[in-house]
């Protein structure tokens, strides 16, 4: 009996879990009906012509190596039912995704402007008067660079009205000097700056700055705007050469020997700090007593190294191969400059120098000395020509060196002539024996500054000599009698 009974229980165990899984084939069935068609129930209860529909959308490919399992196959195969289940909610997933898409947005882009036409431009443009306004903008930019030109024209001569009395006086320059050295925006022998003109300001110490060069040196520097410190330790300077400036807050006097150092921070060094006179050193250029005539900057020279006026020529020369020395092996930036006989106000009255030896000679009335027979001959620059050189050369490129003179020739005897033609014709000439290792001919060939830095002596003798010579009466008159201090 008990075996009987199990025997039934088996069988409709096994019965019922057929039924049980048949009955769950055909909920999977009916699922994926309707994930198919989501509308299959509201189509069983729509009339009996409902409106078309869209399409189905496509149902997705089995994966790789599974076929689709059909009704018959699922039936009593767990695993075909698993595939059908999958298979259904990817489809599912995708009509979805589809018919999301299919939906039209509710936002749309902007449609993008059209660039605008010339005669829409055109017409922009003459509306309301804006091209008037043009060319009246126009018309007073182009006014200014016309004008420009002539009021620095008419600056020098109406600037003089302008000038301080007790700047002029301190300065002790001749009426056409002063203006140049006193009245800012203005550069000796250019007129006025233009204020278009925008440049950096520089800090620039000038050694030797009160010395009669370095002095006319740090007029065009401040005229120009930059700020300027003047090492000197009035050996053969003189305060009165910068006395113009102590008011000015970007001009500094330090009084300092350039033997011993000193550290500051600038962005330019002009060394000028060398007593360039007989009376102080014997002087002559690197060049020596030259066989070369005239002078270009490849000619190595001609110096006697143990004569009497060696020490300036051997310094000059040393004082080259230092800064080429530094040049090429540390990499410092370095201008080589070739000065020769210069002349113009604040020289000193009693320096031993020919121009200042005639000059200071005819004013007091003295016969003008010549040594040797008058036959040697010099080339004279006027000052500013040579600040003007040393600028450029500065602001070049080139290291150098570079000759800075002018090439204009004159013997002794000429220059005395000069000389008495501008201050007194009745002047007497006095001849005396010449001294050791004076050179012959001094003439520089400037072809190659003339080339490199675009710059040339301006300024003839006869014309710059008066200048001279109407600072030196101011002096002699006044009782100065330039002892260097």
């Amino acid at each position: 009996m008990s075996k009987e009974i199990r025997g039934l229980l088996g069988e409709s165990s096994v019965k019922f879990d057929y039924w049980a899984r048949q009955l769950h084939l055909l909920r999977l069935l009916r699922r994926y009906e309707f994930n198919r068609n989501p509308n299959i129930l509201a189509q069983q209860a729509a009339p009996a012509n409902p409106p078309a529909r869209p399409p189905l959308p496509p149902q997705l490919p089995a994966p790789p190596g599974i076929s689709p399992p059909s009704l018959s196959q699922s039936r009593g195969d767990p695993t075909a039912m698993k595939q059908l289940h999958k298979q259904s909610s990817i489809n599912a997933r995708r009509g979805d995704e589809e018919i999301a898409a299919s939906k039209p947005s509710p936002y749309s882009p902007k449609a993008l402007k059209h660039p605008r036409s010339l005669p829409r431009s055109i017409h922009y443009l003459l509306r309301e008067q804006r091209l008037l306004f043009v060319l009246v903008g126009i018309l007073i930019g182009s006014s200014f660079f016309v004008l420009q030109p002539t009021l620095s024209r008419l600056a020098p001569a109406e600037a003089r009205t302008l000038i301080p009395r007790s700047f002029q006086a301190s300065a002790g320059l001749p009426g056409r000097d002063r203006a140049s050295a006193v009245v800012p925006g203005f550069v000796h022998g250019y007129g006025r700056v233009p204020a278009a003109v925008a440049r950096r300001r520089l800090r620039i110490v000038v050694t030797g700055g009160a010395g009669f060069v370095g002095s006319h040196l740090v007029d065009k520097l401040i005229a120009r705007g930059d700020d300027v410190i003047v090492i000197d330790n009035f050996f053969t300077g003189r305060k009165e050469n910068v006395v113009h400036h102590f008011k000015n807050p970007r001009f500094e006097l330090i009084r300092h020997d350039v033997v011993e150092p000193i550290l500051l921070e600038v962005d330019q060094i002009y060394h000028l700090a060398c007593p360039a006179s007989p009376v102080h050193y014997n002087t002559s250029e690197v060049y020596g007593d030259p066989l070369e005539h005239p002078q270009k900057e490849t000619y190595w020279g001609n110096v006697n190294p143990i004569g009497v006026r060696s020490c300036y020529d051997e310094g000059k020369r040393t004082a080259e191969t230092l800064a080429m020395d530094y040049h090429r092996g540390a990499g410092v930036e370095v201008r080589i400059a070739r000065i020769f006989n210069t002349y113009g106000p604040r020289m000193c009255l009693d320096d031993g120098r020919v121009v200042s030896n005639f000059v200071a000679q005819a004013i007091r009335k003295q016969p003008l000395t010549v040594y040797g027979d008058g036959k040697q001959t010099r080339s004279f620059q006027y000052v500013s020509d040579l600040v003007d050189g040393l600028v450029a050369l500065m602001e070049g490129e080139h290291v150098g060196p570079f000759n800075l003179g002018n090439p204009g020739e004159f013997t002794m005897l000429e220059l005395a002539e000069v000389v008495k033609e501008t201050i007194d014709p009745s002047a007497t000439i006095e001849f005396k024996p010449n001294t050791a290792d004076d050179p012959h001919k001094r003439k520089p060939d400037i072809g190659r500054a003339k080339e490199h830095l675009n710059w040339e002596p301006k300024i003839s003798l006869r014309d710059g000599l008066p200048r001279m010579v109407s600072d030196f009466r101011n002096r002699i008159l006044n009782e100065d009698e330039g002892k260097g201090f």
